[in-house]
């Protein structure tokens, strides 16, 4: 059912992924250049994968343990993105190129929250159609 509120969820958590990535710059270099997620093709591809799966997981309404893996499969990717930014952030050579970071770095942990949100109501409705199928 698209009614429920994993959809609203789901739904927030590809907007984050697909629209705020060219809205929102990820850091600034040293040299005042920003530095937004479409300038790398690794992170487009990673946000607008997320953004997919999302969109995905929507219409996987009429299985929730496909819905409830599809979303594991998406928080799995939010935090490969996360650590990927963790990692331009602090690099290890020394001086950093990353010299302010943006809010755009955050964008994953806001995705991964709102996909966390999903899963449990996703489960919910799973215990919810277990309990009722008990009763018959």
């Amino acid at each position: 059912m698209l009614q429920r509120i994993q959809t609203v969820y789901l739904l927030i958590a590809a907007i984050i992924s697909s629209g705020l990535i060219f809205v929102l710059h990820l850091w600034v270099t040293n040299d005042d250049v920003v530095v937004y997620a479409k300038d790398n093709l690794l992170y487009v591809g990673l946000f607008l994968g997320s953004a997919l799966l999302s969109i995905i997981t929507i219409f996987k309404y009429k299985n929730r343990k496909s819905q409830f893996m599809l979303g594991r499969l998406n928080i799995i990717l939010n935090f490969f993105l996360l650590g990927f930014f963790v990692y331009q952030s602090l690099n290890v050579s020394g001086e950093t190129a990353v010299s302010e970071k943006g809010i755009g770095m955050l964008l994953p942990i806001v995705s991964i929250v709102f996909l966390a949100l999903a899963n449990k109501a996703i489960k919910k409705d799973e215990e919810l159609v277990k309990s009722v199928d008990r009763l018959r």
